[in-house]
């Protein structure tokens, strides 16, 4: 069990096959697709050697770039930051260098398929990530309007939260079909897959999160709705998606996306940093020992993009902070897309007004984070009076919310999350330094621990985020409101660019703001390979007959169109 709350089934053959994260808006095995020998396709070779635009060096605009360069495309990537967007690892001042912080992405799920086959093609490893109540986690502690609970499983709190487990699988079941949607996706049953997924658009879209749980018999209960919100489940509360569609909470249920967590030894940066050096084994063009890095003046990207126009022939035109302007056959964005409205100026050509529109609406969550170093895992000390661990994985309805212990070994230095907060709850620390919400956090536990000097052990300054204070990104990531399904399936099915009219095509989006599964990284990777797919379509190329792209089966597998009027 890995939630205080879980999951609404427990599968009784264990060793079913994870489900893959495709999701049921797009039900495409974007896994088989990266795994089959034939590659994901190819470009005619006149097209060999032409620049594409990568606009965004986080993990989309990566993966991005990798596969057109591997086809023979030279990709040109343009990053305002660092590589790795929010796939951020960052150490401590003064620190052991192995003590590092997870500003950004922390915990993949097992279904994230895709991003699975970057992990290990990168040759990095993952371990269980320390969620409440995981098994990797040794003792969590739910603390409640002042009252405390230790456990090291469900069954040690107390029967109300199992009454909310059962009420939250109960809600599920009756309201979304839940086991018939997991069936179907464990077994890749398209059809039976679009059939469920389809009535549950056209009743759920215009429902909230809080409204779905209200309307269930099972919730009647204002207290039961309450720990809930506050308790969650897989990786803690979930108050603060309330007023977000139930469609993207279903999303993440169904995928197992908040369930069986891993962490990234040595941090989740890695990834895009690996795969910028990377030199593949199979490439077409160029000459092996070709890498993204080797293919940059000085082996980085190009600085931030300051402006993007059409000019004649229906190229697509970059400036970059640096004054440099460069023309392209195409292009893919793969920042967040609230740049395209502030940081960068635009042509308002570039995309359809109703992409516009979708742009202009999405609406991105808040969230922060706050780490300490610390000298050792003291948290797995022993109580003497009670036999217990002296301090534990913590849910709280205090300021912290969520904190998490994170060890390498118990004689080893080790690292707090003291807080990982959401929406309102982030928004509360944004004035703080790091340092006063460091003593914020310490009188919130030390109420919850009186007997622990959690001070006496912090061996470093704290490093702390808030992302929509984050310059180039404004917000941690997108989650649709009630009725903002239309607008997300215009961005998602951006890459499908036949539709549209020929001024308005070469430039794709990506990332996971326009994934179906935003805040995963899995998204991210997703929409990256929709993109390479596009461009590869837009500049003549075409995939193997025996390995068929995203586009290419788009008309059998398309998300649901909801009627616009």
């Amino acid at each position: 069990m890995t939630s205080t709350v879980p999951n609404a089934i427990e599968h009784a053959d264990e060793q079913q096959p994870p489900i893959t994260m495709f999701g049921p808006d797009f039900p495409y095995a974007y896994d088989d697709f990266l795994a089959h020998p034939a590659g994901l396709g190819q470009i005619p070779a006149t097209a060999h050697g032409t620049e594409v635009a990568v606009i965004g060096g986080g993990l989309s605009g990566v993966v991005a770039a990798y596969e057109l360069m591997k086809m023979g495309l030279r990709p040109v990537v343009y990053e305002a930051d660092r590589i790795g967007g929010r796939l951020r690892t960052v150490g401590f001042d003064g620190c052991d260098p192995s003590l590092t912080a997870e500003m950004g992405a922390m915990r993949f799920p097992p279904s994230s398929t895709a991003l699975q086959h970057y992990i290990d093609l990168v040759g990095l490893e993952t371990r269980a990530f320390p969620n409440p109540l995981a098994e990797a986690t040794p003792s969590t502690v739910v603390d409640l309007k002042g009252e405390s609970h230790y456990a090291e499983t469900l069954d040690d709190l107390p029967q109300v939260y199992r009454d909310v487990a059962e009420a939250w699988a109960k809600c599920l079941e009756e309201g979304a079909d839940f086991s018939d949607m997991n069936r179907a996706l464990r077994e890749r049953d398209v059809p039976r897959i679009r059939e469920i997924w389809a009535k549950l658009v056209e009743k759920l879209d215009n429902q909230t999160f809080y409204g779905f749980l209200c309307d269930s018999e099972a919730f009647k209960s204002f207290r039961h709705r309450e720990i809930f919100g506050q308790v969650g489940f897989g990786t803690g509360g979930w108050d603060t998606d309330f007023p977000n569609s139930i469609l993207e909470i279903l999303r993440v249920v169904y995928t197992e996306a908040d369930d069986h967590h891993r962490g990234i030894v040595g941090g989740s940066q890695q990834l895009p940093l690996r795969l910028w050096e990377r030199e593949p084994e199979k490439i077409v063009h160029w000459p092996h020992g070709t890498s993204l890095k080797s293919l940059h003046l000085d082996g980085e990207p190009r600085p931030a993009v300051t402006r993007l126009n059409r000019t004649a022939g229906n190229r697509i035109t970059v400036t970059d902070a640096d004054g440099d302007i460069r023309t392209y056959r195409a292009a893919i964005f793969t920042a967040q897309s609230w740049m395209l409205l502030s940081k960068i100026a635009c042509d308002d050509s570039l995309f359809p007004i109703d992409h516009w529109t979708a742009i202009e609406r999405t609406h991105y969550m808040e969230s922060s984070k706050l780490f300490v170093p610390v000298d050792r895992p003291f948290w797995l000390d022993k109580d003497e009076d009670t036999g217990r661990d002296v301090m534990s994985m913590t849910l709280t309805d205090r300021m912290t919310r969520g904190t998490y212990l994170l060890d390498d070994g118990p004689d080893r230095p080790a690292v707090i999350c003291l807080s990982y907060t959401w929406c309102d709850d982030s928004l509360k620390w944004l004035p703080l330094s790091a340092n006063e919400r460091m003593e914020v956090m310490l009188k919130s536990l030390g109420e919850i621990y009186p007997k622990v000097d959690i001070r006496k052990h912090v061996i470093g300054n704290p490093v702390t985020v808030s992302w929509e204070n984050e310059p180039y990104f404004m917000g941690a990531f997108k989650a649709n409101l009630p009725g903002h399904y239309r607008y997300q399936r215009r961005l998602f099915t951006h890459f499908m660019q036949e539709r549209l009219p020929e001024d308005k095509r070469g430039i794709f989006l990506a990332g996971d703001d326009i994934s179906w599964t935003a805040g995963w990284a899995e998204g991210a990777v997703q929409t990256a390979l929709n993109a390479v797919w596009g461009v590869m379509h837009h500049l003549g190329g075409e995939t193997d007959a025996t390995n068929p792209g995203p586009g290419d089966l788009y008309e059998e597998i398309a998300p649901v169109e909801l009627p616009e009027d």
